[in-house]
């Protein structure tokens, strides 16, 4: 058995993501203190968003449009189009960070280049998660960039065939139980879990313990050595 496509997730696997989001969540909580309780304010816009998700789809400028809808809800009549100002200031924010990639990425992913073909699976907004490729200057390790409205069984099972390898010759390797390890197993590849802090509540998912094709892995730098023990048939 030989693993021969090697799929990544980006964001927060290859750069930070969600400490921009939570602070873009903690700004939002702090500017309708006078309206709602933080923690009123925080379970109101996981709401909003999760209503949203098959509207707007995934990323900053969704998450943007959950801010103000959240904000009117909670604020009503009150809330001014200064206050609408500065939410589309968060937003705008979120589009416009540096991208800082995650400790180790620039030297793992060469060492995954040399042990298969390389493809990014991310989902998001296009734009922003191209902008966000380029900044990273990671684009040239990938010979394929997918990036998709949610990540499913579907997506996975095409992409394989795309490619032209078989479930169990491609692993996939990202912070989101939801969206890249179950899928992807499902798919009957192999997945790789590197779990994150401050994941979103939306990707958070039971662990497949005792599921075969399945590793957690503390970084995302020991995935090169966990493909060797697959390719050798050690890998637990």
């Amino acid at each position: 058995m030989t693993i021969r496509l090697i799929c990544l997730d980006a964001d927060d696997t290859l750069w930070h993501n969600m400490r921009h989001f939570n602070g873009a969540e903690a700004a939002f909580t702090a500017m309708l203190e006078p309206f709602a309780e933080a923690g009123v304010a925080r379970r109101a816009l996981e709401a909003c968003e999760a209503r949203n998700l098959k509207v707007y789809g995934y990323g900053a400028k969704g998450f943007t449009l959950s801010l103000i809808e959240t904000a009117l809800e909670l604020c009503g009549a009150a809330l001014t189009p200064a206050m609408i100002a500065d939410l589309l200031a968060v937003g705008r924010t979120l589009l416009q960070h540096p991208v800082e990639l995650l400790d180790g990425i620039a030297q793992t992913l060469p060492a995954l280049q040399a042990r298969g073909e390389l493809v990014l699976v991310t989902k998001g907004d296009l734009l922003h998660q191209e902008t966000k490729l380029a900044a990273s200057g990671l684009g040239e390790c990938f010979s394929g960039v997918e990036i998709v409205s949610d990540k499913t069984v579907q997506t996975f099972t095409g992409l394989f065939a795309r490619h032209g390898v078989a479930p169990h010759e491609a692993i996939m390797a990202g912070d989101s139980l939801r969206s890249d390890i179950l899928p992807a197993l499902g798919a009957g590849a192999w997945a790789a879990y590197v779990p994150q802090d401050g994941a979103w509540s939306h990707e958070q998912a039971p662990v497949p313990d005792g599921a075969e094709r399945f590793a957690t892995l503390a970084r995302l730098a020991e995935l090169p050595a966990l493909i060797d023990r697959i390719n050798a048939g050690t890998a637990v």
